[in-house]
C-alpha cells in the first residue's frame, strides 16, 4: 500500500493552493492492492454511494468507487447533455498530482447510470438511483495490466484542507482488502419467485405488438417484464457481484449502489466505448439458448445465424446506430457479417461498429445519441417508446439504460444494463426483454424472457 500521509499531504498542499475557487483537486498513485471491487465492497460505509465495474477477460480491467464528492443530477429529454456539461464545469481547472501515462480510467471519473426512461426510475425500489447521475468518488480504484492506481478527489470550495486531509486519512487507513464472500444460502428458508404480472400479460401485450408491426405501425418493439425474488434474508450485493464476474468473464459487470439499494448486472452488451477520436460500439439483437454440448450449441448458433427473423431483428439494431453516429464522425464502419456472442446460458448475434469522430463528444455525450439503440427500445424509436409504455405498464428504471464511467478527458464507456437486478434488502428486482418483429410468437417471446433470467436467477435466488 501507499504511504497514505504522503498522499494525502499532497492533496492538502492542492487545495491550500486552490483558495476559495471551486476547483476538483486530485491525487493519483499506484498502490498494491489486487482487487478494487473486494476493497469497495469490504470498506464501503453504511451512507456511501459506491460503484464497481469490471470486464474480467479484458486485462483484468476493474474501476471502483467509494464516497461522492460531487453528484451530477437531472432527468428528462436534455438529461445527457445536462449531465455532461455539469461534469465538464466541475471538472474545469482541475489541479492534480499524478504519474504521467495514466491509462484511461486512471484519475478521477465520473461513474453512475441512467434510467431507460428520461422520466423513469419514479416507483420506490428506484428511489435513490434517480433518471441521470453520475457521480464523482471521493476515492476511485483502477486495475489494468496488473497495476493498480488509487485516486483521492475533493472538491476546493468552502473546505478546511486540514479536515479534508484527516478525512481522507481515515478514509485510506480504513481500506480493506478482502475477499469477496461467497453465496450463502438460508440453510432452511427458500426464496420466494414470482413474476410482477402474470406470464399470460406479457404474452397478450407481445400479441399487441404484433398486430401493431403488421399494420405498419412500427418495424420493432422490444417488451420487457419483472420478477421480484423475497429472500428470507436480506440479499448480498458483494457476493452477487463476485458470482457474476465469476460466471461472465467476458461481461460488463457492474454495481451501482446507494445506501437504499444496490443495481447490478452482468450486460453483453457495449453501448459506447470512446478513446480519443474513437468510438466503438456493438449491435447486438437476436438470441438462443446454449448447450452443454458442444455439437448442440454449435447448431444452436448457426440455426441463430440464419434465422431469418433474428437477423431481420438484428440489422434493425445496426442500422439504426450507424445512422446515429454518422452525422457526428468522419466515417462509420460495421462488420460485414454479424458474429455470435456467447455468455453462461445465452447467445447472441453480434456486429462490431467501430468510428471516427469528426469532433470532440464526450462518452456521455455519445451515450446519450445512441440510447436507446433499438435493441431495448425498437423502431422507429418514438413510436417504439410510445408502444412500450402502454404495453408494459412498468417502471424500467435503470434496466436497459446506459451505465459505465467517463475519466477526466472524457473517455470512458457505458454498456447497456442488461441480466440486471435492483437489491433492496430482502428483495431483488429483477428484468429481461425479447424483441418483437412480425413474425414474433408470443410464447416464443416468453420463453426467451425467462432464458435470459435465468442468467441471475439462480446467483439471486439460490
Amino acid at each position: 500500500m501507499i504511504a497514505a500521509a504522503e498522499t494525502v499531504g499532497s492533496l492538502e498542499s492542492l487545495l491550500a493552493r486552490a483558495g476559495a475557487r471551486r476547483r476538483l483537486v486530485s491525487v493519483t498513485a499506484e498502490v498494491d492492492l489486487d482487487d478494487p471491487a473486494a476493497v469497495v465492497f469490504a470498506s464501503r460505509r453504511a451512507d456511501d454511494r459506491w460503484f464497481c465495474w469490471e470486464q474480467p477477460d479484458r486485462d483484468g480491467f476493474a474501476l471502483a468507487g467509494l464516497g461522492s464528492v460531487h453528484e451530477a443530477i437531472s432527468r428528462g429529454p436534455g438529461r445527457f447533455q445536462d449531465v455532461a456539461a455539469a461534469c465538464a464545469i466541475a471538472a474545469r481547472d482541475r489541479l492534480h498530482d499524478e504519474p504521467r501515462d495514466l491509462p484511461a480510467g486512471a484519475g478521477p471519473a465520473w461513474v453512475g447510470g441512467f434510467a431507460f426512461d428520461p422520466e423513469g426510475a419514479r416507483e420506490g425500489p428506484w428511489a435513490s438511483f434517480p433518471p441521470a447521475l453520475m457521480v464523482l468518488p471521493e476515492l476511485l480504484l483502477h486495475r489494468e495490466d496488473g497495476r493498480t492506481h488509487l485516486t483521492l478527489c475533493a472538491m476546493s470550495e468552502g473546505v478546511d484542507p486540514a479536515e479534508v486531509a484527516a478525512r481522507l486519512t481515515s478514509r485510506v487507513a480504513g481500506l480493506r482488502d478482502r475477499p469477496l464472500p461467497l453465496p450463502d444460502p438460508h440453510p432452511t428458508a427458500t426464496a420466494r419467485i414470482a413474476s410482477a404480472e402474470p406470464p399470460e400479460r406479457y404474452e397478450r401485450s407481445v400479441a399487441a405488438a404484433v398486430e401493431r408491426i403488421q399494420r405498419g405501425e412500427l418495424e420493432k418493439a422490444v417488451l420487457a417484464r419483472e420478477v421480484v425474488v423475497e429472500a428470507p434474508r436480506a440479499h448480498d450485493p458483494a457476493a452477487v457481484f463476485g458470482a457474476l464476474r465469476e460466471v461472465f468473464p467476458s461481461c460488463f459487470c457492474f454495481c451501482c449502489g446507494s445506501p437504499e439499494g444496490a443495481f447490478l448486472g452482468a450486460s453483453p452488451e457495449l453501448l459506447i466505448r470512446r478513446a480519443g477520436a474513437s468510438a466503438a460500439t456493438v449491435g447486438l439483437a437476436g438470441s438462443t439458448r446454449r448447450s452443454a454440448d458442444p455439437a448442440v450449441d454449435d447448431h444452436l448458433g448457426e440455426k441463430l445465424r440464419t434465422s431469418a427473423k433474428e437477423r431481420s431483428e438484428h440489422e434493425i439494431v445496426v442500422r439504426r446506430i450507424e445512422r446515429a453516429l454518422r452525422p457526428h464522425a468522419v466515417w462509420v464502419q460495421a462488420a460485414p457479417e454479424p458474429g455470435l456472442v456467447k455468455v453462461a446460458n445465452i447467445q447472441h448475434l453480434g456486429t462490431p461498429i467501430h468510428a471516427q469522430l469528426a469532433e470532440p463528444r464526450s462518452a456521455i455525450d455519445l451515450a446519450g445519441r445512441l440510447h436507446p439503440t433499438p435493441a431495448v427500445g425498437g423502431e422507429p424509436r418514438e413510436g417504439a417508446l410510445r408502444a412500450i409504455a402502454e404495453l408494459e405498464d412498468m417502471d424500467r428504471g435503470w434496466y436497459a439504460g446506459p451505465v459505465g464511467w467517463m475519466d477526466a478527458a472524457e473517455d470512458g464507456e457505458f454498456c447497456v444494463a442488461l441480466r440486471s437486478a435492483l437489491l433492496r434488502d430482502r428483495f431483488a428486482h429483477l428484468y429481461a426483454g425479447a424483441g418483437i418483429v412480425g413474425a414474433s410468437e408470443p410464447a416464443a417471446e416468453l420463453a426467451e424472457t425467462e432464458v435470459k433470467l435465468g442468467a441471475l436467477l439462480p446467483l439471486i435466488a439460490g
